[in-house]
């Protein structure tokens, strides 16, 4: 009679609870909802992101390949033809990307704002195809190089509406990897460091051994 009670005064009091409130709560959702603030699968999120690293290998390559090559070439006005030093940066860009063959590569084109919007995106279009183009003749697999935006005059680095060589650009970037573990990438990259590694002890011909000076580590 006593238990039977103390569970009548649960249910009225579950009953008259607000929808919102905690009472209401452990009794209309699952067990252990009260624990769940909505972040409880975070650490596991987090973990796993950590073991694979995928993150990690996309945003360190894509600020290595900034930094080493120029991601970005200028174009003439109404044009997609590639000048000289387009594909000069070009050619270095292609040596880059072949270090990586497991990486895709993304080129986004752009436009300055002379002419319509529409005209624009077309032409921001073709100048991203026309550097994907030439990537390919550099021996680079069309399957992973990517014209799939265009930003037409959309974003300026040089805000006018006018004609704006800087603007009449586009830029090449790290947008992936060919298959969905980046884990594949651990020996070639590897080889590619070592290979850095080897070519960063080639003595400096500016420096002189005198005597036993530089063995010893003490001068005269």
């Amino acid at each position: 009679m006593k238990h039977t009670t103390t569970f009548l005064a649960l249910l009225a009091l579950a009953g008259c609870a607000a929808p919102g409130s905690d009472v209401y709560r452990s009794y209309h959702s699952e067990a252990g909802a009260l624990v769940d603030t909505g972040s409880f699968g975070n650490a596991t999120m987090q973990n796993q992101h950590a073991m694979t690293n995928e993150g990690a290998y996309v945003y360190n390559l894509s600020h290595r390949f900034a930094n080493e090559v120029a991601t970005t070439v200028n174009f003439a006005f109404n044009s997609a033809q590639l000048d000289a030093g387009a594909r000069d940066t070009l050619r270095e860009q292609a040596h880059w990307i072949r270090q990586f063959p497991e990486v895709r590569f993304r080129v986004y084109g752009h436009t300055d704002k002379v002419g319509s919007h529409g005209y624009n995106k077309a032409l921001g279009m073709a100048r991203a195809r026309a550097v994907v183009a030439y990537l390919a003749s550099q021996g680079i697999s069309t399957s992973r190089l990517e014209a799939v935006a265009s930003f037409g005059e959309t974003q300026p680095l040089i805000v006018t509406e006018g004609r704006e060589r800087r603007n009449r650009r586009t830029v090449t970037e790290v947008s992936g990897f060919v298959r969905s573990n980046p884990i594949i990438m651990d020996g070639k990259y590897a080889e590619v460091v070592y290979r850095e590694y080897i070519k960063s002890a080639v003595s400096d011909a500016r420096w002189t051994v005198v005597g036993d000076a530089a063995s010893s580590g003490s001068s005269e």
